[in-house]
Parts: C-alpha cells; structure tokens; sequence
C-alpha cells in the first residue's frame, strides 16, 4: 500500500494519463462482458426450415494449389444437403495449378455442384463476377487457403432463416489449432498463440458485442454470407480500395440501412501467421483498409456534435486517435527521467496498467472459454492457452505501434494490396539515416571551407 500510496501522490499527470486506457478501454471491456454472458443465457433456439434453401459458396482463387483441394473438401463435408449447395471458384489470374486442384475434387466429391470460373485479376473482381454466376438465395465467400467446420454453412443458414431482418453477416475466424501447436521457434510461437487468442477473443466476444448494438465494423472478407437480393442492391465490392470487406459492409448497414450481425457458432478455419513480417504487413493493410473505407463513409454521418450517437466517430477516436498519446508517452518515459521523475514510481504506474489489461484478459477469457463450450476440442486447446493473458497486452501493444506505422505510410504511399515488409521497410530507415549522416558530414565540410 505504501508505493501504491507513493505512486498515486507523487505521479501527478501521468496517472492521470493512466486513467485513459481505464475509462476507454477497460471499464467499457468488462460491461461488454457482463453483457455478453446474459446475452448468452438468453440465446434463442433456431428452427430448421422445412426445406433447405439453395446456396451459393464463392471461393476466390488465386494460386491456391497448395490449399484449394482441402478447402473443397470442407465444404465437401458440410452437413448442409449438398443437393441445395452451389459452389463456384473464381480463378483471378492464377499462375500455378490451381485448376488441377479443381479437377481432383470433381473427381472425388462428384456429389458436389462445382463450377471454375475465370475473372479478371484480384479478389474483389473474382467475387463480383461470381455473384452474377450465383444461383442460391443466399451466398457465402470463403477464402481458398481455409477450410470450414463442418456445421457452418447449415448454423448460416439457420440465423437467416429464422430472423428475415438479417441482411448480412460474418463467421468466426479461428487459426487451425494443430498448425498453432505443431509452430516451431520460440518467438514463432508465442505469436502464433497470442493470434489464436486474439482471434478467439475478437469473434466470439469483441464482434458479437458489436453486432448486438448494430456497430459491426467488418465483416471478415475470409468468411461472410449475404442474402443475395442484398447483394444486388449494394454496388458489389469497391475494386479500388484494400478494405473491400469493410466497404461492402458499410455499404449494407449504412448505405442500405440493412442489419449484419455475426454468427459465432459458424467458424472458418485459417493457417496461423507465418511471423512477425506477415504480421507486420498484415496489420497495416488492415489498418490502411479501415481509414479508406472510414473517409468515404465518415463525410455522410460525421459530426462530433453526434458523437454519443454514432458508433463510427466514436471508434476511429478511440481506436486511432488514442493511438497516439500511447506511442508519445512510450517516448515520453525518458523524459520524464530526465526530468528527475523516479524510475521506480514510472514502473510502477506501467506495472499498474499492465495489470489492468491482464485484468480484462483474464475475464475475456473465461467468457469465451464458456462460448466454446459447443466446441470441446477447441475449448480444450483454448483452456491451455491461459497463461497468453499475461502476454497479450505486450502482443497487442506491439500491434499498436505496427498500426501506427500503417496510419503514416496511409498518409505517405499509394494505396496497394501488397504492403511493404519489414526488411523493405528496415532497408528504406537505414537509407535515409545513412543519407541524414552524410548530410551532416557534408555541411561540416562546407563549413570548414567557409573558415
């Protein structure tokens, strides 16, 4: 009690600080939580129809032959009736086998209602054209690298099914757990397990909170499904930004006035991150996504006179905004040293923070192990992953300063799909340093000469 004393009388504005992640980010953390777990209580049971309706898998490809067949064969064994089910592959350009890989799996589900279709190149154009070929009343779009459990299809259909005021929705994306388990070096995997809780925590709690209050931000372009008629009033995915599932989202909620929701219990299944450079570009084109999409839409409903009312102004403030001060106060911490601010007081008020985080950590994770609870396996795997409640407020502060960066580059390079790696974006800092130090040696010079 006496440093906790010490740190709170002697701290002065820099606990105040403290007090932003507290009353933005964790207070609002354990509400939701209380929330979710009596939404949970109060679940209604779904009705099967009488008769299953058509639908539509859309599976954009592009030089997927290493996983396209496999992905097939998840939908292959959906209990959904493969006699409603139409599934289209859309090559965009593929450059390797990928057709070889469809014409296995003709010959092995010869059950399943399979068409390949040529598109131009990229995904948005890929599903575009693949929505005019669609056939069902509903259509679902997977990516070719993942693969389905086996009940997701049939627990999409059953949430349309049984609420007619459903005009979209996204899955739950989990990483395969046996690839999470098999990752081998250390640092490989802690990130690929701090993912996984990420992934779980996001889907099964974060998006589902969102959803209950109509503030859905994304609905996840690996795995979405659409009434079809919906689709056909949107003006299909924008091919001119990196965000095109954020866009398509706005486009039926806001644009459309049409309710998207998440489907928890409907779980796509993808490769776990391959490393820090994935994660690295990864995260910044997510984050180059959101501030695209979020300027064409923000000039319809923005004003800060409305910020208690709309979700949007809300989230990019405290999503992005508060970015920053988080980053400053990082740099600020050797300042204040300097200052004469004890070192020990400012680890402490870190350790404080810290604790709050884990805090919510720890209770995120007890609602979402008793959200897997249809899911054994998975909560097994999930239930030995306890101890990343410690790691992954380190993990998503990292991720903080890698969103950062993608806000900086948003603002200084074109808009591409492939963003700039970590060992490209390394080589281009000790450029400019390198160029900054002969620029300095090169005005010594001439200053020497001007004696």
């Amino acid at each position: 009690m006496y440093w906790i004393n010490l740190a709170l009388t002697r701290m002065g504005f820099w606990i105040t600080w403290a007090l932003i992640p507290i009353v933005v980010e964790i207070i609002p953390a354990l509400l939701s939580t209380i929330k979710l777990m009596r939404m949970h209580r109060h679940q209604p049971k779904l009705t099967p129809p009488g008769k299953w309706p058509w639908v539509t898998v859309i599976v954009p490809v592009y030089n997927s032959e290493d996983t396209l067949f496999e992905c097939i064969r998840s939908i292959n064994n959906q209990t959904y009736p493969k006699s409603a089910m139409q599934v289209i592959l859309a090559n965009n350009q593929s450059t390797d086998n990928s057709f070889g890989a469809y014409a296995k799996a003709q010959n092995t589900f010869p059950e399943l209602i399979l068409r390949y279709v040529n598109t131009d190149k990229g995904k948005a154009r890929a599903l575009n054209t693949a929505i005019y070929e669609s056939i069902g009343i509903y259509v679902i779009n997977i990516d070719s690298d993942g693969l389905l459990e086996e009940n997701a299809v049939k627990n999409m259909v059953l949430q349309f099914e049984n609420d007619p005021s459903v005009a979209a929705m996204t899955g739950a994306i989990l990483p395969k757990r046996d690839m999470v388990r098999d990752v081998k070096g250390w640092w490989h995997r802690m990130l690929a397990k701090n993912e996984y809780y990420e992934y779980a925590q996001a889907f099964l709690s974060g998006r589902t909170i969102e959803a209950s209050r109509d503030q859905l931000f994304t609905m996840s372009g690996a795995f979405s499904a659409f009434r079809r008629e919906v689709l056909m009033e949107t003006f299909l995915y924008d091919i001119d930004t990196i965000g095109e599932d954020t866009d398509m989202t706005f486009q039926i909620r806001t644009r459309l006035g049409k309710k998207v929701i998440i489907c928890a219990d409907a779980i796509f299944y993808v490769e776990p991150i391959s490393g820090f450079s994935e994660l690295y570009a990864q995260r910044q084109r997510w984050q180059r996504g959101k501030l695209e999409v979020t300027e064409s839409y923000m000039h319809q409903t923005a004003n800060l006179k409305r910020f208690f009312k709309n979700f949007l102004i809300r989230r990019m403030i405290i999503d992005h905004t508060f970015t920053f001060p988080r980053m400053i106060w990082t740099f600020a911490t050797f300042a204040l040293i300097a200052f004469g601010y004890s070192p020990f007081i400012l680890l402490l008020s870190y350790l404080l923070i810290y604790a709050l985080y884990v805090l919510v950590a720890v209770v995120n994770f007890v609602s979402v192990y008793i959200l897997m609870r249809p899911y054994p396996a998975e909560q097994r795997f999930y239930r030995h992953l306890w101890w990343v409640t410690l790691t992954l407020p380190l993990y998503m502060f990292m991720c903080s300063w890698i969103r950062l960066v993608g806000i900086i580059n948003a603002m200084t390079t074109k808009a591409s799909w492939h963003m700039r790696g970590l060992s490209e974006e390394w080589h281009r800092i000790t450029a400019v340093l390198r160029d900054d130090v002969e620029t300095v040696r090169e005005q010594r010079r001439q200053d020497k000469k001007g004696k």
